[in-house]
């Protein structure tokens, strides 16, 4: 399976909950930063490697890989793998097979692979920096999620999630969200996605001295002109309703770019899709 998103949009929350839904649940979960493993140890960290197979290998090790028998392995950022080390890879996908470094024993592995990246796989194989036949094993299924700026509905939904969870682990269970902060959360652009609200909520229970949490104590900084979340932020002023506010910025971005999709979208801060939808539902035509 082959996750794709942008950075913090949630990934490796996925990972985890496919996990925990599937057969393997008993098993172990391993993760993997794939653009965290130096090249010349790739083979050592992913299949393991016996003592003396080089100058440190002072004991036995298992890899990866073998850590993850039975169960699901994580590789995140799957296009950081290096060119030469992507054949070694393929292999033991297609044959659930290694060796150790240092040794001539084959191995049989069972593991269920969850892959990410936040790159185009396409492009990459385009200008020859990922094998094409390792892509389309990696893209068994693919699932594609959403930066939070095209999830409106979800932003109270996963803030409260949050503000439930370091409720708990700083044991604040008295802390309520004001429709301001609410208001300011729908307001905002989001440009570290699931990520960047978990730290805001986060941020908001350590420093709060009261047990309300309002929009001065989510502290949200502006990330650049954001037309939709100008939107947001006229609405709140309670002149307008978000709707539209939202509409018309759309209808102003559009004539602003005499009718050009791709770059109203990009003014606006939104996938083609996503402005599409909105033209539909505004009736834009």
């Amino acid at each position: 399976m082959l996750v794709l998103g942008e950075n913090g949009t949630g990934k490796s929350m996925l990972a985890q909950r496919l996990h925990a839904l599937s057969a393997r649940a008993g098993k172990p979960l391993v993760k993997v930063n794939m653009g965290g493993i130096p090249e010349s140890v790739f083979e050592a960290e992913m299949f393991g490697h016996v003592r003396g197979a080089f100058t440190d290998a002072k004991s036995d090790r298992i890899g990866r890989f073998e850590l993850a028998d039975g169960g699901t392995l994580f590789l995140d950022e799957i296009a950081n793998i290096p060119l030469a080390q992507q054949p070694k890879l393929l292999r033991v996908l297609e044959d659930g097979e290694l060796e150790r470094v240092g040794s001539s024993r084959t191995l049989r592995v069972d593991v269920r692979l969850v892959s990410a990246t936040n790159a185009d796989l396409a492009v990459e194989v385009a200008r020859g920096a990922f094998r094409r036949d390792l892509m389309f094993r990696l893209n068994t299924v693919e699932l594609h999620l959403p930066p939070l700026r095209e999830r409106d509905a979800d932003i109270p939904l996963l803030a409260r999630s949050f503000l439930a969870r370091f409720a708990r682990r700083y044991r604040r269970e008295d802390l309520v969200l004001a429709p301001s902060a609410l208001r300011a959360l729908a307001g905002h652009a989001w440009p570290g996605n699931v990520r960047e609200l978990s730290h805001a909520i986060e941020r908001a229970v350590l420093m709060l001295d009261g047990n309300v949490i309002d929009a001065q104590a989510l502290n949200l900084k502006a990330e650049g002109p954001r037309a939709l979340a100008d939107a947001r932020a006229l609405a709140a002023s309670g002149t307008v309703t978000v709707d539209e506010a939202e509409e018309r910025l759309v209808r102003q971005a559009l004539e602003r770019t005499q009718g050009n999709v791709q770059r109203a979208a990009s003014l606006l801060g939104l996938s083609r899709p996503s402005l599409y939808r909105r033209m539909e539902k505004y009736g834009i035509g």
